[in-house]
């Protein structure tokens, strides 16, 4: 889950006519992916299908459904302008240290979490530290989800009013709809299916509007590898800044939100139920492991695209502000190309939403409600129940407005500081007992809301003590208490409390 959030996508100009095509391409298209989910249903048999495939994923479902969770429509326009605006120290958290997460992932959490046989995390804080864990790291992780699922649901229902003028209100209805419907009836099952062939489809989209605009005339003349040369020899010269990946200004605050950016990127989403979900699903833990791994070399390969496109961008169209991707797919695909481009765009957010929705809805089902008496039988109803939930959840915020949706990288940030340190903690050391995750969640999610509330306080404590705590981004602080939180919880669990 890229912390780029995908909020309103830029508008792709079609000729006249192409409107009508598009139409009837994305309702084609929309039917497809419900026969793939009701397909999909015919293997839920229970709660295990229905949330980690059974854990039967062979390799190419399980890569190809964690790189459709992690390429976003928005991290190609969003990565496409920030290269042609800031050069490479603009990516280097989304798509550079976002890959990295997946690969890190894979040599790392992959093997030992797939073992556990688990659910959900909140299973595996459970698992290593108790009851008291669950409880606590499902209810900071459940809603860091529901700004995710609103933007997601804007962003589809922003094409749906920009190219056939259904209200924003009315878009966000059928797109919130159609996703519920296709994750209700066929879970994991339903959204790894799904994924496969949406990112399959987003991929050729770019792919061929990075290799037409490498072949024009300015670039490769017809041969996208010589365009390739072209575009990074012509950056070096009249850019050379936007080749850079380290600050030419190395002061304590620019190399700290360096840092902290690669770190946000490189660790935020180690914990994050809708990664973790894909490991648990897959059919071995080596499958698990080269799942991930995979999908981090690609995702690094296919997120290099866009960059070079808004490079390529300084070439073609060297002055004034443009949005990369919508001006170089106007300038160089042909109306059915365009169309096609445009429903890869829609597939993209499409199979970003169906995992937003997915990876709370069974967090709250397994690990919250199920402790509720009359919801602690059937696992596969209250996951259902729960998917429903989580939707209108996320209308709910999708329709409150957009000034909400900036919540969404405040609660990535949350589950770097609160989750991430239990995470480690719990694979490659021995906690002693609940106190050790229990206070390293709350001590890390304290120390990043003091820090944080202080940095967006414009001036109104004083400047010594601005300076002394905004240095230092509010992420470090947050994982530096984490930290600390958990080894003060050692020390105060006595020995032998351990969990094998």
């Amino acid at each position: 889950m890229p912390l780029l959030a995908q909020g309103d996508l830029p508008r792709l100009d079609l000729p006249p006519g192409a409107v009508s095509l598009l139409g009837w391409a994305l309702a084609g298209y929309v039917a497809f992916l419900l026969g793939i989910s009701i397909y999909a249903s015919r293997r839920i048999r229970n709660e295990a299908d229905y949330v980690v495939a059974g854990r039967r994923l062979p390799l190419f479902l399980a890569w190809g459904t964690l790189i459709a969770t992690w390429f976003g429509a928005a991290t190609m326009f969003a990565a496409a302008e920030a290269a042609r605006e800031e050069g490479l120290l603009g990516v280097v958290l989304d798509p550079l240290a976002c890959a990295g997460t997946l690969v890190i992932a894979g040599i790392f959490f992959a093997r030992p979490l797939w073992k556990m046989e688990l659910y959900t995390m909140a299973d595996f804080y459970r698992a290593k530290y108790g009851s008291a864990a669950e409880l606590t790291g499902a209810l900071i992780q459940v809603p860091a989800y529901f700004s995710w699922i609103a933007l997601q649901y804007t962003a589809l229902a922003r094409i749906l009013e920009l190219y056939f003028e259904i209200p924003l209100a009315s878009g966000i209805l059928i797109v919130a709809a159609v996703t519920l419907v296709y994750t209700l009836v066929g879970g994991m099952w339903s959204v790894t299916l799904t994924d496969t062939v949406q990112i399959l489809v987003a991929l050729v989209g770019l792919l061929v509007l990075t290799a037409a605009t490498l072949s024009d005339p300015l670039l490769g003349d017809g041969a996208p590898l010589r365009g390739l040369a072209v575009v990074y020899s012509h950056v070096a010269e009249t850019h050379p800044d936007h080749l850079r990946l380290v600050p030419a200004e190395m002061s304590a605050a620019v190399l700290l939100g360096w840092l902290g950016a690669w770190a946000t990127g490189l660790f935020g989403n180690i914990p994050g139920q809708d990664l973790q979900q894909r490991v648990f699903a897959a059919k071995s833990p080596n499958t698990a492991m080269q799942a991930c791994i995979l999908a981090g070399v690609l995702y690094l390969a296919f997120g290099m695209l866009p960059v070079t496109l808004g490079l390529a961008s300084l070439v073609t169209h060297p002055n004034g502000s443009v949005d990369p991707v919508s001006f170089l797919a106007g300038a160089y695909l042909s109306t059915g190309m365009l169309v096609v481009f445009v429903v890869a765009v829609v597939s993209m957010v499409v199979s970003t939403a169906t995992s937003a929705v997915l990876a709370p809805a069974t967090i709250l089902g397994h690990n919250l409600l199920s402790r509720l008496p009359g919801l602690a039988g059937n696992g596969l109803v209250r996951d259902r129940l729960c998917v429903v939930l989580v939707s209108l959840g996320g209308i709910v915020l999708a329709m409150w407005g957009k000034s909400l949706m900036d919540l969404l990288d405040v609660a990535l940030s949350i589950q770097l500081v609160a989750l991430f340190v239990p995470v480690v903690m719990g694979i490659y050391g021995r906690p002693r007992g609940v106190l050790p995750g229990v206070l390293s969640m709350l001590a890390g999610f304290t120390a990043w809301l003091v820090t944080f509330t202080i940095e967006h306080l414009d001036g109104r404590l004083p400047e010594a003590m601005m300076a002394a705590v905004t240095t230092v981004p509010s992420d470090f602080w947050g994982l530096g208490f984490a930290i600390a939180g958990y080894f003060l919880g050692q020390i105060l669990s006595p020995p032998g409390l351990e969990r094998e």
